[in-house]
């Protein structure tokens, strides 16, 4: 490419083309991450369904939740591959680029003349192998180089911290996308995580190489791309879409107790009994004639009255229908 092995463009580009390289070998895995996270969010509703189902017993739900996770052929641990395979090299790059200085002759069964390379080559005035606080040892080896200063080594450094952190940010904010609507304690733990992993890597950059900075902002960038490209050629579902899939219920195997096992019952109110048939209306009153009210004759009252006997007369009077007795002479 015609350009100067020692000069720092060329051990950036080195950097970034490691960047590249182990991204490109991660792509495989990086897909199983998005299926492993749309699978999981469209698994909700049923593993909701069994902490219902089993309440307290964590041992049971744990085994049902393998057993549907089996049934649906879903792996979680396939979402935390491609942060695990990055692990080791990241490490490396952190522990050739901490231990580089120029007088550090024989480094890793380097030539002197390829460790006097790498650690004089700078961005900005800042060499990749310098930190915004260095120790003793290391800012003696540093400063004497032609063209470096502790300001140009902490401009540099603050820069990449704070890129590093905003694009890890924006990462966070595409994984959340990535992976669906989530609600509870899962979409706490992601408001959580959104903020504190940036916040967190702004803190260790004082201590991160320029080199390191370097290759966390360029795999934040290889990261943006790959999955802005990702939400818009297989966008998530939304929580309507998740609500209108028809899915497979909850295989009650999982659900049945074991032979031998009594069932166990979920605490809650007893069904209500079933209510008797309504008894059927009453016939309709049939219509009584009028009764007419006739006034009684003269001669009927009195009857009435001798039928119904004497009457009790009423205190200081004479009985009806009695003579006085004649006094005796």
């Amino acid at each position: 490419m015609g350009l100067d092995p020692d000069a720092g463009i060329t051990w950036t580009l080195s950097i970034f083309f490691l960047v590249v390289t182990v991204r490109i070998l991660l792509f495989r895995f990086f897909i199983k991450q998005v299926k492993s996270q749309r699978a999981m969010q469209e698994l909700q509703p049923d593993i909701a369904k069994l902490k219902a189902q089993f309440g307290s017993d964590r041992q049971g739900m744990a085994k049902a939740q393998q057993e549907l996770f089996k049934e649906r052929g879903v792996n979680p641990l396939s979402g935390c591959l491609p942060i695990l395979l990055q692990a080791p090299v990241f490490l490396a790059l952190f522990h050739v680029l901490r231990r580089l200085r120029p007088d550090a002759q024989g480094l890793y069964s380097w030539d002197d003349a390829l460790t006097d390379s790498a650690a004089q080559a700078s961005l900005f005035g800042a060499p990749i192998s310098s930190s915004f606080n260095m120790d003793a040892l290391k800012e003696a080896a540093i400063l004497p180089l032609e063209g470096v200063s502790y300001t140009s080594i902490r401009i540099v450094a603050f820069t990449l911290m704070i890129l590093m952190s905003i694009t890890t940010f924006i990462t966070q904010k595409q994984i959340m996308r990535k992976g669906g609507p989530v609600e509870g304690q899962a979409a706490m733990i992601q408001k959580f995580m959104l903020y504190v992993i940036p916040v967190s890597l702004f803190v260790s950059g004082f201590f991160f190489p320029i080199g390191v900075l370097l290759y966390w902002f360029m795999n934040n960038l290889w990261t943006m791309g790959q999955q802005f490209y990702i939400l818009h050629k297989h966008p998530p579902k939304s929580r309507v879409d998740l609500a209108k899939t028809d899915r497979p219920a909850i295989d009650p195997k999982l659900l049945a107790p074991k032979p031998g096992a009594k069932p166990t019952q979920s605490k809650g109110r007893r069904p209500a009994a079933s209510a008797p048939p309504p008894s059927p209306p009453p016939p309709p009153a049939k219509a009584q004639a009028p009764v007419s009210i006739e006034k009684p004759k003269a001669g009927s009252t009195a009857a009435s009255a001798s039928a119904a006997g004497p009457r009790k007369p009423a205190p200081g009077k004479r009985p009806a229908n009695t003579r006085p007795k004649r006094k005796k002479r």
